[in-house]
Parts: structure tokens; sequence; C-alpha cells
């Protein structure tokens, strides 16, 4: 009796089969027929097949057919063969905020908590850069239309536990009128802010294209005296000029940005 296939001949005569070793870039092979050795920086394709390109020591580069058991590693005969690409990890994708953004994001329901800010400039801004992050919590953010109505907003907002209010203050510094107006709004009330006269101010002259704010003489409107000293025309003007320069938290001052992630925090912390 026989063992095994009859028809695959002896052992002794079947060609030994050697391993395939993928030729991946810096992988030290010798050829076998010549003695060559080097490392691999590249595969070309040619009419008669794929050939190796190894480089050796000195720099000097030779093209060799991948032919089966044609190389040598560790002084074993292997066959080289083209490496199979692996698949691209997908990079997780930003916010404008730098958050990771969440795809296929669903309406949610509005937190009874909010964030209020002092004007529609300042809204537009920090919907350009938390929009997305606001919607994944939920968050609403509306404009007072002027500080002097934040008193009167809370009275009738009522915060308390779940029903916070975070608010973001323009010019907020020692011993402003806007400190003055801040103080003392209770433990369901945070205000954060900064020190900019206007949140225009806030945006990296860099990313508007100029080197720096110019200053605006006291009792001057700020927008007016900025579009005049820039050669922006009207406020109207300049503020599509500043709004269309922001595309992330990259085109905004460090101020801003720290206070108002504050206030995101502040508002959908439990």
């Amino acid at each position: 009796m026989y063992g095994g296939d009859i028809f695959a001949g002896h052992s002794r005569a079947r060609k030994p089969t050697t391993p395939q070793v993928p030729a991946e870039r810096d992988l030290v092979v010798e050829d076998a027929a010549s003695g060559f050795c080097g490392a691999v920086v590249g595969i070309e394709r040619t009419y008669d097949g794929d050939f190796v390109r190894l480089e050796d020591s000195a720099r000097r580069t030779r093209l060799f057919a991948m032919r089966e058991a044609a190389f040598l590693i560790d002084g074993r005969p292997v066959t080289l063969v083209r490496p199979v690409p692996q698949p691209q990890k997908v990079a997780a994708q930003r916010s404008a905020s730098g958050s990771t953004r969440v795809e296929g994001l669903r309406a949610r329901t509005a937190l009874p908590s909010r964030i209020w800010v002092e004007g529609v400039h300042d809204a537009a801004l920090v919907e350009r850069v938390w929009g997305h992050d606001l919607r994944v919590e939920g968050v609403v953010v509306e404009h007072l239309e002027g500080l002097d109505n934040l008193a009167d907003r809370l009275v009738e907002f009522d915060p308390g536990p779940g029903r916070k209010v975070g608010v973001l203050v323009d010019h907020l510094v020692t011993g402003s009128k806007e400190e003055r107006l801040t103080q003392g709004l209770g433990p369901h009330v945070m205000v954060t802010g900064h020190p900019y006269i206007d949140v225009w101010e806030a945006v990296r002259p860099t990313a508007v294209g100029i080197e720096f704010w110019p200053k605006v003489p006291r009792g001057q409107d700020w927008k007016t005296g900025i579009c005049n000293a820039l050669g922006w025309g009207t406020p109207q003007e300049g503020w599509r000029r500043v709004y269309g320069a922001v595309s992330s938290f990259r085109d905004l001052e460090a101020p801003l940005i720290g206070a108002v992630e504050r206030l995101v925090d502040f508002v959908t912390a439990d």
C-alpha cells in the first residue's frame, strides 16, 4: 500500500518551494546570481515583469528581476513579491474648534442652559468655530443686544440647577463697566470674557491680512475707526472681511478661545 497522493510523484523529485517575502522598502537582500547586496529602494514594472531596485552601501543601484528563489536573506533563498498595499487609517475628522467631529449628527433637544453673548458678531463667530460642538451638546447661543440687558434677562430666565447661564463678555478687564455689571450673579451663572474692546479684535491680525489692529481714539465708534484706518469702507464691509477670515480656532486669539471653552464646559456639566 502507498500513502499520500500517488500522482504527486516522489518527494525527492518535487522542487522545494521558497518563502515569499514582500519587497518592503529598506529590506536588505542579496541577488543570488551576482552576489550584489543592497536595500530595496523601489519596484519597477517592465514589459518583462516586475523588477526590484537595490541600493548597496556605496549608494549604487541595480535592477533585478523578481523571479522565484532569485534572492537570499541571511543566506536562505526567498522569492520577492510586491507588497500588498495597506489600507490607510482614516484620521479622525476635526471640527473648527479642534474637537473630534461627530459624523451623522442628528438634531438634539436643546438643553435648558444657555450661553449668552453681547452682540450679533459675537454670536456669529462662536457659531462659526464652536457651532458643531454646541449642536452635539444641545447648547443654544443667544445674544443680549448689549450687556446692560443682562440683569433683566437673568430675572426673566431664572437660573438654577440644570438651568445655567454662561455669559461671554467683551472687554472684561479689571475696573471696567463690564466687570461691575457681571459681579455677584450667583452659582448658576458663569461670566467669562476677553480683554479686547470688540470681538473683531479677538481675531488674529494675520487672519485678516494685517500686522496689527489699529488704535482707535477714545470716544470714536471702534468699528468705524477700524474701517477708516484700514480702508475697509463701512463697518458692514469690514465685518464681511473679519467673518470671512475665520475658519477655525486657529484664527482666534487665545483669551477668546479659553473663555468660550470654559462656558461650554460650565453649561454642559451635570
